[in-house]
């Protein structure tokens, strides 16, 4: 009985882990905001810190390799800095960007276009780097905001494990609230390590969506000024 029990678990464990497999190749997304428990901020950045680097030097170990070699012993640690104050600082809130308008004086009415912003991100399938550049535009209704801001912005939403769709949507959403506008584009052209790494291995391959609201969406003609802008066809 006990092992027939065993056996069950087992093909419980391995079917699950078929579906996992065979989820994540589809790179499919599950909602628009980033999946968090609701108690994911409530341990400090340097406790994050501390218990990731005690886990990665596990993994290391798992791995066979010697973490007494110069070369590794502060892996551990890097790798741990790393993921909670650089490469996915962009899960806590009290990383984003504060976006302060500015009065249109010059009542510019035409849209303003900040294209190439480079990107990092990660797969949040397998924790390897999406790369490529945004494109962004608006249309303002009285109010601009600093350029910069909106590189911060596609910044702090790549600074997360993602799903590229989501990440178009999400700088599109915050564009919108932060602008108050719904005239607002969003193009992203992004390398999946996921893709040219591992899996299909193919390395040419890249991956554009876009994100389009108000004129940008109903209007063809200010759809098409912007693709235009940003060389990519219709």
């Amino acid at each position: 009985m006990k092992q027939k029990e065993t056996m069950l678990n087992t093909m419980g464990i391995d079917l699950a882990r078929a579906s996992f497999e065979e989820f994540g190749e589809e790179h499919v997304g599950t909602s628009l905001e980033t999946p968090l428990r609701e108690d994911a901020f409530e341990m400090d950045d340097d406790l994050k810190v501390e218990l990731i680097e005690k886990h990665f030097r596990e993994i290391m170990n798992i791995l066979g390799l010697d973490l007494t070699d110069d070369s590794l012993k502060g892996t551990p640690h890097r790798v741990a800095k790393m993921y909670v104050k650089e490469v996915f600082a962009g899960l806590n809130p009290k990383n984003k960007p504060a976006a302060k308008l500015f009065e249109n004086k010059y009542k510019y009415s035409e849209m303003l276009v900040e294209k190439d912003i480079t990107f990092h991100s990660h797969c949040e399938h397998h924790f390897v780097p999406i790369y490529g550049k945004a494109h962004v535009a608006y249309i303002s209704n009285g109010n601009v905001i600093g350029l910069s801001k909106i590189n911060r912005i596609v910044q702090y939403y790549a600074k997360r494990p993602q799903v590229q769709e989501r990440l178009t949507m999400q700088i599109g959403n915050e564009l919108k609230e932060v602008l108050g506008t719904d005239d607002v584009a969003v193009i992203m052209d992004a390398y999946h390590m996921c893709v040219s790494s591992r899996g299909v291995n193919d390395t040419n391959s890249s991956t554009v969506t876009s994100f389009f609201s108000g004129k940008f969406e109903v209007d063809e003609q200010s759809r098409n000024e912007f693709l235009n802008y940003v060389s990519l066809k219709k």
